[in-house]
């Protein structure tokens, strides 16, 4: 059961834009939203860290949030989540701690609800249940389709991510599209599971292929259909 406690009026139009919350009446989300915190986060702010304690799961209001797991010595982003998807859930349903840190991407703002409360209005919503798992459904075939894609090269890795970057976030101008997403080599290479070294070289030589171009905001794929030849083999 949902505790009262003091009003904090300005996460309840946070809580309206998140869509799993959609089915949740007005006195639902009274009760709830003095217990939810707004954060803004500058571009590298951990969420959580590895190894913390779950006692309470996130949701992305604006910007993007990474997720990044250390493994033999090399960062690895396992998943980058945008609005209103929700960050830790599988860690906040089982009462662990977090298997992996959650950092801003970009400048974002991001709505902080406790585990307790929200698994409670779970149980009592089966829409909810319903929406949070399609949800987790769809990433966990993700993951799984990434852990396939590691034994291409890094050209068909870097290629499927670009095209999943556009599927998620992407708007379509013409045979091509834009991502507004901007990530720096690095994280390429992190979401890639390469070194930077080879990320830069293959970016420099898509870019100056015109296969994928790297602007200020994010990048631009002139055509579509060419990275999805290439992703293709």
């Amino acid at each position: 059961m949902i505790r009262r406690t003091r009003a904090m009026p300005s996460s309840l139009p946070h809580l309206d834009a998140v869509p799993l919350f959609s089915c949740l009446n007005p006195a639902e989300r009274a009760l709830l939203s003095p217990l939810c915190t707004v954060r803004p986060c500058a571009r590298g702010e951990e969420l959580f860290r590895e190894g913390e304690p779950a006692r309470a799961l996130f949701f992305v209001i604006l910007g993007r949030v990474k997720v990044v797991k250390a493994a033999h010595g090399r960062d690895v982003i396992v998943g980058i989540f945008g609005p209103g998807e929700p960050v830790g859930v599988l860690a906040a349903f089982e009462e662990k701690t977090f298997p992996a840190t959650a950092a801003a991407l970009e400048p974002s703002t991001v709505l902080e609800v406790p585990a307790q409360e929200f698994f409670a209005l779970v149980d009592a919503h089966p829409e909810m249940t319903r929406r949070l798992l399609q949800g987790l459904i769809v990433r966990q075939l993700e993951v799984t389709r990434r852990l396939a894609d590691q034994s291409g090269s890094v050209e068909y890795r870097a290629a499927r991510l670009f095209l999943t970057l556009a599927e998620r976030a992407g708007t379509r101008a013409g045979e091509g599209a834009e991502i507004p997403i901007a990530l720096t080599r690095q994280e390429i290479a992190d979401l890639c599971g390469t070194t930077v070294e080879t990320a830069i070289r293959t970016m420099s030589r898509w870019g100056k292929e015109g296969l994928v171009l790297t602007r200020p905001d994010g990048f631009s794929i002139p055509d579509v259909g060419a990275l999805r030849r290439l992703a293709a083999g």
